[in-house]
């Protein structure tokens, strides 16, 4: 009844896929090309503005209120408080609390530094030396004199005075911004202490010159000439003297290896003319059972170096070649030895004989920080401290195997001194850390030659002159530990001092 039967499919086209795609187009779309540029814009003018409020009238009011001041309140103030400070200030004053305390808040510079090394090339071509050195009233300008000290009859040889400014610029060192040709060599130099283009000299012929550095086509003002006032033998020393008549003019002295100590004065005619004078003669100079028994009348008396007492201007120490220091009047009256000749009669100034040397003394120096010390040194190689007040030293230093040509005190440290030495150095002591050995040797030169001179700068007082036999000077820089003074160095002074010897 029922059986499988397969029945062929049917098939049924799409009406609506014929007639889409019959419709159908192929279609492409493209924008426009877009051009672009490119453009930068710069202000030519700038201005700044600023805003401030103004200052309201009450505002201005409560500041002018703020500021006023009671000063009847304050001197009423003032008075009733015044005993009690100026006691209380007192009292610090003579507080010790805080002796031996040292400040530290500046950087302590401990080395010392060549700064400049001077010569004159011809003057060192003819082996001549520096003999002396001197700062002028400025401190700027450095002179310099060439000579021979060791040996030879040099009054007829030419030498030279010659000047360097340090602070000019464009400095040479071997080419002085002045020299001064001499007829005869020049052993000593000494600048005004006012007029800083003044400096004196004492020649090897016993003369005096001075001259003025700002003329420099004949810079020769005054001059002794060989008269029968003029030393007989070598000038070792110049000193200016003020003059108590006339303010503006200073006298000048000199003494020399004839014994003689010369005070010369200004003349109109560009002469130097003798105004007193005094002489060191054997017999006239004071005995005391102190000193070693001496044949005086054959002792040599030339004097060879000088220094004045900043305490007292009529009080001064002068070295001899017979090894003594001499302590001196100004105003001694006794008379010399008859002088024939001379224009003015010589006194004999000598009040007190010093243990000697055991050798000439080249070199004496007063303390200018106390009025009883004073240095001494000589060919024996010692620099003695001595106290006006004894005739034995209070302390004897061996410094040198050699001479020792110069000795100076420092001018701003009490207890500092420089000595030249015939080793080639210079010796700094400081007594507040050893009164045994230098605190500082410096070498003048390589080669070791003598060092004849020195000089302490007072205006830049870090600087120090030293000139030697090759002919140099050099100009050194100190640290400043020589030149701050601290806190117990005076009462350390007053402590050598007083140290009396039995």
């Amino acid at each position: 009844m029922f059986a499988d039967r397969t029945a062929p499919g049917a098939d049924v086209q799409s009406l609506w896929r014929s007639a889409r795609s019959a419709r159908c187009e192929a279609k492409t779309c493209q924008t426009g090309k877009i051009s672009t540029a490119e453009a930068a814009a710069q202000s030519h003018t700038a201005r700044d503005a600023a805003v401030q409020t103004e200052q309201s009238k009450d505002a201005v009011q409560d500041f002018q209120q703020e500021v006023q001041v009671d000063y009847t309140g304050l001197l009423s103030f003032l008075r009733r408080v015044e005993d009690t400070v100026i006691k209380e200030l007192n009292k610090n004053w003579k507080s010790h609390a805080f002796d031996g305390f040292e400040v530290n808040w500046t950087d302590q510079d401990e080395t010392v530094l060549c700064l400049h090394t001077l010569s004159y090339p011809e003057a060192q071509d003819q082996n001549q030396q520096v003999t002396s050195v001197s700062w002028n009233a400025t401190g700027s300008v450095i002179a310099c004199s060439y000579g021979r000290l060791d040996d030879g009859d040099w009054s007829t040889v030419k030498s030279y005075v010659c000047t360097w400014n340090l602070d000019r610029r464009g400095l040479n060192p071997q080419h002085p911004d002045l020299v001064v040709d001499v007829p005869s060599s020049v052993m000593c130099l000494a600048f005004h202490p006012s007029q800083p283009s003044l400096i004196a000299g004492g020649l090897f012929s016993g003369e005096l010159v001075v001259w003025d550095t700002s003329r420099t086509e004949d810079p020769v003002v005054w001059r002794t000439g060989m008269t029968d006032d003029t030393h007989t033998d070598p000038v070792y020393q110049v000193h200016w003297l003020p003059d108590t008549r006339h303010r503006n003019h200073a006298r000048l002295l000199s003494v020399g290896t004839d014994g003689k100590i010369l005070v010369w004065r200004e003349e109109r005619d560009g002469r130097l003319a003798l105004a007193e004078g005094f002489a060191i003669v054997a017999q006239q100079i004071p005995r005391t059972t102190r000193l070693k028994k001496v044949a005086w009348g054959e002792a040599a008396v030339g004097v060879t170096s000088l220094s004045f007492s900043p305490f007292d201007a009529g009080m001064f120490v002068v070295g001899v070649e017979g090894g003594y220091c001499l302590r001196c009047s100004t105003s001694a009256q006794g008379p010399a030895l008859p002088r024939p000749g001379g224009s003015v009669p010589l006194r004999a100034p000598a009040e007190l004989a010093f243990s000697p040397h055991a050798g000439p003394v080249y070199s004496v120096s007063c303390s200018p920080f106390h009025r009883n010390l004073f240095l001494s040194c000589g060919t024996d190689g010692q620099v003695h401290l001595h106290s006006m007040l004894q005739t034995q030293p209070l302390f004897a230093l061996q410094l040198s195997k050699k001479y020792l040509f110069c000795v100076c005190w420092s001018p701003v440290r009490p207890l500092v001194f420089a000595a030249a030495s015939g080793e080639g150095e210079v010796h700094l002591f400081d007594l507040g850390r050893s009164m045994q050995k230098p605190t500082v040797s410096l070498k003048q030169s390589v080669s070791g030659c003598p060092v004849y001179c020195l000089e302490f700068n007072t205006k830049h007082t870090r600087l120090l002159a030293a000139g030697d036999a090759a002919g140099t000077v050099k100009v050194w820089q100190l640290s400043s530990d020589f030149t701050e003074q601290g806190p117990r160095e005076m009462s350390h002074l007053e402590q050598l001092a007083s140290e009396i010897m039995d």
